[in-house]
C-alpha cells in the first residue's frame, strides 16, 4: 500500500515540475518505484520521456540512471541484448562522472545476468567488483543480494567452501536488515551446504535455527521441509531415536497440511531408517508410497533417492534381479540430473569490459584516415600472401605425387615387416607374462617367509616368554592371570596364521580334489560362530544369526574354512557396538551365503586387491594382524566347489561378502 502511495505522490509531483534536472530526478525516483513494483511497461514509458529530456539538457547523471533502469527491466524480461546495451551505455556515463556507486550497481547487475545465463566466471568477476564498493559504503541491501549471487555462482561451479562463506556473509547482512525471509533462506541453504560437507552437527544446528524463527501460519511448507531434513541428519549418526522423532513428526505434520513434497521426503527418510534397522517389510511399504508420490509430483531428486532405497531393500531380501532393475533406473536418472545441473553455455557471450569504454566522439578524422591507410596496406599484404600460398600449394601437390610412387614400391615390404613385428610382439608379451608370474610367486614366497619369521615367531615367542616368566617365578600367579587375555590373543593369532598357511600351501599344490557331500550350512554357521564368541564379547559386537536350515552340495571341510575366514574377518574389522549378521537364502536354485558387518568398510582400491593371488592385509580395529592369505584361500576353495565369491562394501558403512554354492550335484553334459 505504501509503495502505491509513493507512486501516486511522485506522479502528481512530476506533473507540476518544470522541464529541468529536478524533474529528471523526480522521474528517476518514480521509475525506481515502478521497477520495484514490477510495473515494467509503465516504467519504460517514463524512461523514454526522461531520457529525451536528459539528453536535451545534457544531464549525464540522468542519462546514466535511466539507461541503468532500462537495462534492469530488459534483464527481467530475459532480453540480454538490450540489457547489455543499456548497461554499457549507463556505465560509460558513470565512468565520465566518476560515480563509483553507479559503476558498482552496473557490475552487480551484469554479474546477476551472467550467473543466470550460466556464465559463472564472468558473473563472479563483476559481482566481486561490485562488492568492494558496497562494503566500503556499508550498503547492506545491495550486499545482501551480491553475497547471495556470489554464493550461488560458487556453488554452481562446485566451490562449496566459498559458497558457504558467502552464504554466511549474506546471513549476517540480512540479520542487520531484519530481513526475516532472507534469514530463513540463508540458514536453510547454509544447513544444506554443511550437510554436503558431511558436517551433520552444524547442519542440524542451522536447521534448528530455522525452526525456531518460523511463522506458524505462513511458513508451514518450510516447516514440513525442515523436519524430515533434521531427521535425515540424525540418521547419519545412527541416532535412530532422535531421527525417528523428527521424521514421524514431519510425516504427521505434512499429512495434516497435505504437503506432498514434505510427505515424500519424510517417507524416504523413514524408509532408510527402517532399512538400517533391518525392518525391510515396513521399509518396503514406506518406500513404495514415496515412489508413488515422487512420480505423481515429478520430484526427481527424491525419486533418485527412492530408486536407491528400492535397490537396497531388494538386495537385502535376495531379490537381485529386482535390485539390478532399480540400480539401472537409479543411474539413468542420475545421469539425467547431472546433465541438467551442468551450467548452460550462454548463447550471448558479449560482456562488459571495464577497459573498453571509449567515447565515439573522441575518435577524430585523422585517426579514421590512419585506420583506412592501415586497412589498405593490410589488404595488399593479404593478396601477396595468397599468391605465395598458391605457389607453395602447387609445389606440395607435385611432391605428394612423387612420394606416392615411392610409397607404392615399399608397401609390400612394409606389410611383411609388420607381420614379423607382430610375431615378435606376441613372443615378448608371452615372456612378460611369465616374468610377471614368476615375480608374483616370488612375492608370495617372500611374504610367507616374512609371516613365518616375524608374525608367527612373535606370537610363539610371546607365549614362551610368558611361560618362562611363570616357570622362573618372574611374575606372580595373580599377575599371570591378568596377562592371560593377551596370552590367549597371541595363541589365537598363531593358530589363525598356521590355519591359513596350511590351507594356502595345500591349495598351491594344484592337486586338491573336493569331496562333495550334502550338509546343512546352518550347522557350519553355528559351529564357526561359537569359535569367535570370546572375541565378539570382548569387542562388544552384536552377532546376529539369520540363517535357516538348508543343504548345499560341496566339500564340507573346505566350506568350513571359507565361513571361518569370513566371520573372523568380520570380527576383525568391526568396531565396538557394530553388528555382524550371517544369513543364507535361495538364489536361482543355488544357496547364497552372506556375511555382513557394519564395520569400517573397504575402499574400491582395496576391493580390487582382496582376491588376488598375492598377499594383501591390513590391521583390524583392535590392531589385529593377518596373513593376507585368507580371502585368496576362500576364493580358490569356493571355485573348486563350482561356486563364486564376491564383496560389496562402502567405507564407513560396512561390508557384505557373498558366497554362491550349488545345492545339488551338477549333471554331466
Amino acid at each position: 500500500m505504501s509503495q502505491t502511495n509513493e507512486i501516486d505522490s511522485l506522479t502528481v509531483q512530476l506533473a507540476f515540475q518544470k522541464q529541468d534536472s529536478s524533474k529528471i530526478n523526480t522521474s528517476i525516483h518514480l521509475i525506481r518505484a515502478l521497477y520495484d513494483s514490477s510495473s515494467y511497461k509503465k516504467a519504460l514509458t517514463y524512461i523514454d520521456n526522461t531520457e529525451r529530456l536528459a539528453t536535451s539538457l545534457n544531464y549525464d547523471k540522468g542519462i546514466a540512471d535511466v539507461n541503468y533502469f532500462k537495462a534492469c527491466i530488459y534483464a527481467q524480461k530475459n532480453d540480454y541484448y538490450n540489457a547489455i546495451d543499456g548497461y554499457k551505455k549507463s556505465k560509460r556515463f558513470y565512468y565520465q562522472l566518476g560515480d563509483t556507486l553507479g559503476i558498482a550497481k552496473v557490475n552487480h547487475s551484469v554479474g546477476l545476468i551472467e550467473i543466470k545465463r550460466g556464465n559463472y566466471q564472468i558473473g563472479l568477476e563483476h559481482s566481486l567488483r561490485a562488492i568492494q564498493t558496497f562494503e566500503s559504503r556499508n550498503l547492506n541491501k545491495e550486499l545482501s543480494s551480491a553475497y547471495n549471487n556470489l554464493a550461488e555462482a560458487y556453488y554452481k561451479t562446485f566451490q562449496t567452501d566459498k559458497a558457504l562463506d558467502f552464504n554466511l556473509k549474506a546471513l549476517q547482512v540480512r540479520k542487520k536488515l531484519k530481513d526475516s525471509v532472507g534469514i530463513k533462506t540463508s540458514m536453510k541453504t547454509i544447513a544444506s551446504l554443511y550437510s554436503e560437507r558431511k558436517e551433520h552437527r552444524k547442519a542440524i544446528e542451522y536447521y534448528d535455527n530455522v525452526l525456531n524463527i518460523l511463522n506458524p501460519v505462513t511458513d508451514q511448507n518450510l516447516k514440513g521441509e525442515i523436519l524430515p531434513r533434521i531427521g535425515a541428519e540424525y540418521l547419519r549418526f545412527k541416532e535412530y531415536d532422535k531421527a525417528a522423532n523428527y521424521l514421524i513428526e514431519g510425516l504427521t505434520f505434512n499429512r495434516d497440511i497435505k504437503n506432498d513434497d514434505g510427505i515424500l521426503r519424510a517417507l524416504n527418510a523413514i524408509g532408510e531408517l527402517n532399512i538400517q534397522k533391518r525392518k525391510t517389510k515396513l521399509a518396503k511399504i514406506q518406500v513404495d508410497e514415496a515412489y508413488a508420490i515422487a512420480t505423481k509430483i515429478d520430484n526427481q531428486t527424491e525419486l533418485l533417492k527412492n530408486y536407491r532405497l528400492q535397490k537396497e531393500i531388494d538386495s537385502i531380501n535376495g531379490r537381485f534381479q529386482n535390485a539390478y532393475f532399480w540400480q539401472g533406473k537409479y543411474f539413468s536418472l542420475k545421469n539425467k540430473l547431472d546433465k541438467a545441473n551442468q551450467p548452460e553455455i550462454p548463447s550471448i557471450i558479449e560482456v562488459i569490459d571495464d577497459d573498453n569504454f571509449v567515447e565515439v566522439s573522441k575518435v577524430n578524422s585523422e585517426e579514421i584516415e590512419n585506420r583506412k591507410e592501415k586497412n589498405e596496406s593490410a589488404s595488399a599484404a593479404k593478396l601477396t600472401l595468397l599468391y605465395v600460398l598458391g605457389a607453395l600449394l602447387l609445389l606440395l601437390v607435385i611432391l605428394l605425387i612423387l612420394l606416392y610412387g615411392k610409397y607404392k614400391n615399399t608397401q609390400n615390404s612394409n606389410s611383411v615387416l609388420k607381420q614379423r613385428d607382430h610375431k615378435i610382439t606376441t613372443i615378448n608379451q608371452d615372456m612378460l607374462e611369465q616374468v610377471q608370474n614368476l615375480e608374483e610367486v616370488n612375492s608370495v614366497k617372500d611374504r610367507l617367509f616374512s609371516i613365518v619369521s616375524h608374525d608367527l615367531k612373535d606370537s610363539i615367542s610371546s607365549i614362551k616368554g610368558f611361560i618362562d616368566l611363570l616357570k622362573d617365578d618372574g611374575i606372580s600367579r595373580e599377575e599371570f592371570h591378568e596377562l592371560i587375555p593377551e596370552l590367549s590373543e597371541n595363541a589365537d593369532s598363531a593358530s589363525q596364521l598356521l590355519f591359513n598357511l596350511l590351507n594356502w600351501s595345500k591349495s598351491q599344490m594344484q592337486n586338491l580334489e573336493p569331496k562333495a557331500e550334502l550338509f546343512n550350512i546352518q550347522d557350519v554357521f553355528r559351529n564357526k560362530m561359537s569359535l569367535v564368541e570370546q572375541k565378539v564379547e570382548h569387542k562388544r559386537i552384536v552377532l546376529i544369526d539369520e540363517s535357516h536350515r538348508d543343504f548345499i552340495y560341496a566339500d564340507r571341510s573346505m566350506i568350513e574354512i571359507v565361513i571361518q575366514n569370513l566371520i573372523t574377518n568380520a570380527v576383525k574389522f568391526t568396531r565396538i557396538g557394530d553388528t555382524i549378521t550371517v544369513s543364507n537364502s535361495d538364489l536361482n536354485g543355488k544357496s547364497l551365503i552372506c556375511v555382513e558387518d557394519t564395520g569400517v568398510g573397504i575402499s574400491d582400491e582395496n576391493i580390487e586387491k582382496l582376491f588376488k593371488s598375492g598377499t594383501f592385509t591390513t590391521r583390524g580395529t583392535s590392531n589385529e594382524k593377518g596373513t593376507g592369505l585368507g580371502l585368496t584361500i576362500c576364493k580358490e576353495l569356493v571355485e573348486l566347489n563350482d561356486g563364486r565369491i564376491w564383496v560389496e562394501s562402502t567405507p564407513g558403512v560396512g561390508t557384505k561378502f557373498y558366497v554362491e554354492l550349488p545345492k545339488t550335484k551338477a549333471s554331466k553334459s
